[in-house]
C-alpha cells in the first residue's frame, strides 16, 4: 500500500479534532526558548501525537520528522515531516491563518503535501498530478496565476522583523519593487500562491517541517519554490516561492545580490 490524499485527509481529520476545539478557546501556552518567545499547545502537541500515531500504524516503515516530538527514521525510503500548527503566534492570537502542514519525501524530495485550515474550512493538497482546493463553496483543481514580474506582484512575508542584517537588506531589495505587500498568514500565505490570489513569499531561516507540508502543493500548482540560492527547499533555511518563474528570476536575482 502505498500512501494516497486519501491518507492525508485521515491525518488532516485526526488533527484537526485535537486543534480546533482548542482554538479561541484559551488553551495553555508554553515557551520552548529560554530567552525570546517560540510559543508552543497542547493543541500543537495534541495534534502531532494524533497524526504520527495512525503513520506508525499504517506505514510502520516510514520515518517520521516532527517539530514538537522529533525525527526518527530519516533514512527510510519515505519520510512524513509534520509541522502540528504552523502559525502558532497566529493560533493563540486567534487568527484564522494557521494551518496544519503534513508532507511527504521520498528519497529527499517532496511528493505529497497538504495544508489544512479547520476553522475556515478550507484545505489544500497535492499529490504531483495536481493541486486542489477543498473549502466553502467551491472546490477543484487550482494553479499558480501567470504574473510579468516584480512591478506587478503581490508579496507575502510572516513579518519583515524576522529578517535581520543581510537577510534584511536582501528582502527590502524585493519589497520595495513590487506592487503590494501584505505581512502575516504563515503557510496560508504559500497557499494563496498556488491557488493564484498573490505571487510571491520571502521568508527566512525555515525548518523542514515549515515547508516541506507546502512544497508538493506549489509545484503542482505551477508555482517555484527554492532556497534563496536557487536550490532544493526540502531542507528548509531561507525559502523563496513564486508562483510564476519571472518574477522568482527577479526576486532570486536581488536576493543573491
Amino acid at each position: 500500500m502505498q500512501p494516497d490524499l486519501d491518507f492525508m485527509h485521515i491525518l488532516a481529520d485526526a488533527a484537526a479534532v485535537e486543534t480546533l476545539p482548542r482554538f479561541r478557546n484559551g488553551t495553555a501556552v508554553t515557551n520552548k526558548q529560554e530567552s525570546g518567545f517560540d510559543p508552543v499547545t497542547e493543541a500543537d502537541r495534541a495534534a502531532e501525537a494524533a497524526i504520527r500515531d495512525l503513520i506508525k500504524d499504517r506505514f510502520p516503515d516510514h520515518g517520521i520528522m516532527g517539530e514538537e516530538y522529533g525525527s526518527e527514521g530519516l533514512e527510510h525510503e519515505y519520510v512524513w515531516v509534520i509541522d502540528p500548527i504552523d502559525g502558532t503566534r497566529a493560533f493563540i492570537s486567534g487568527l484564522p491563518v494557521w494551518g496544519t502542514l503534513i508532507g511527504l519525501y521520498r528519497n529527499g524530495r517532496a511528493c505529497l503535501g497538504l495544508m489544512d485550515q479547520p476553522f475556515t474550512g478550507e484545505r489544500y493538497t497535492a499529490d504531483g498530478d495536481g493541486a486542489y482546493y477543498r473549502g466553502p463553496g467551491q472546490s477543484g483543481k487550482i494553479s499558480a496565476r501567470a504574473c510579468s514580474g516584480l512591478s506587478e506582484a503581490t508579496l507575502f512575508t510572516t513579518s519583515p522583523h524576522l529578517f535581520a542584517g543581510e537577510r534584511k537588506t536582501a528582502y527590502r531589495s524585493v519589497e520595495e519593487k513590487v506592487n503590494l505587500f501584505r505581512y502575516g498568514c504563515d503557510c496560508y500565505a504559500y497557499s494563496l500562491v498556488a491557488s493564484g490570489n498573490a505571487d510571491l513569499v520571502i521568508e527566512s531561516d525555515l525548518k523542514s517541517y515549515d515547508i516541506g507540508g507546502l512544497i508538493a502543493i506549489l509545484e503542482s500548482a505551477g508555482a517555484v519554490v527554492t532556497n534563496w540560492q536557487g536550490g532544493r527547499p526540502e531542507q528548509g533555511g531561507d525559502i523563496l516561492a513564486a508562483g510564476s518563474r519571472q518574477v522568482h528570476e527577479e526576486a532570486l536575482a536581488l536576493l543573491r545580490a
